[in-house]
């Protein structure tokens, strides 16, 4: 691998729903230890654009990640290759525990040194560490979410997608969150974040894109989008 390529290198992707042209020639970067948020109203394609990160609609263009072309590679090879996912939907197992969620999200084999373990996970999210026996699907929304995070960094990830992670939780859950994205930075670990609230997404990112109508429509520091009125009005504003 190129040192100076970035982590994640994104060039004229397109992407489709069935017949529905969602993304219309997107063009993205994520170094190393970089947290960048993509954001935009509803239906912008933000969704799709993770979903065709990870090999789950079809897509055209070219992603390359690590140094090597994944495009057009299964979800599982994807995730073997470092790339860790946590989708809106959290999709936890709901009949496992918690402890067996986390165990699921580890890659088989030796671990890696200074890797994440689970007292990583439990420190980050205590009320885990007191459900740990209990029945993912008997946890609430915000628990559950904690868990679909923890369970993607059990698996040692270089880059993190992760899909609305604050979406319908409580003030106090936000705050873990936020802790939880910024353990990831302490840590070197990359992350192309999509969040509506864009207060959290400006202060965590180093970078912000935002999309509309399946584009790339801004690219800058959090700092150029607050003085872009123009965009905020056009792309941002409800």
């Amino acid at each position: 691998m190129d040192k100076r390529e970035p982590l994640l290198v994104v060039a004229a992707l397109h992407a489709w729903y069935g017949q529905s042209h969602v993304l219309q020639g997107v063009d993205l970067q994520v170094e190393a230890g970089e947290i960048v948020s993509v954001l935009g109203r509803n239906g912008a394609g933000r969704s799709t654009l993770l979903k065709a990160l990870t090999g789950q609609v079809r897509s055209e263009g070219a992603i390359r990640f690590a140094g090597a072309d994944i495009r057009g590679l299964p979800t599982y090879e994807i995730a073997r290759k470092g790339m860790g996912y946590v989708p809106e939907s959290r999709d936890v197992f709901p009949a496992l525990t918690v402890e067996q969620n986390l165990l699921l999200g580890r890659k088989s084999g030796p671990q890696p040194a200074g890797g994440w373990r689970f007292d990583d996970m439990y420190g980050l999210f205590p009320s885990l560490h007191k459900r740990r026996g209990v029945a993912a699907g008997a946890l609430s929304g915000g628990e559950q979410q904690m868990l679909a995070l923890a369970r993607t960094l059990m698996g040692n990830p270089a880059l993190v997608l992760i899909d609305e992670p604050t979406e319908g939780l409580s003030p106090q859950m936000v705050e873990q969150v936020a802790r939880y994205l910024e353990q990831l930075r302490e840590r070197r670990v990359a992350v192309l974040l999509i969040e509506q609230k864009q207060a959290i997404a400006l202060e965590m990112s180093q970078r912000v894109y935002v999309m509309g109508r399946g584009e790339i429509v801004f690219h800058g520091t959090p700092q150029a989008l607050l003085a872009d009125a123009g965009v905020q009005r056009d792309w941002l504003s409800v």
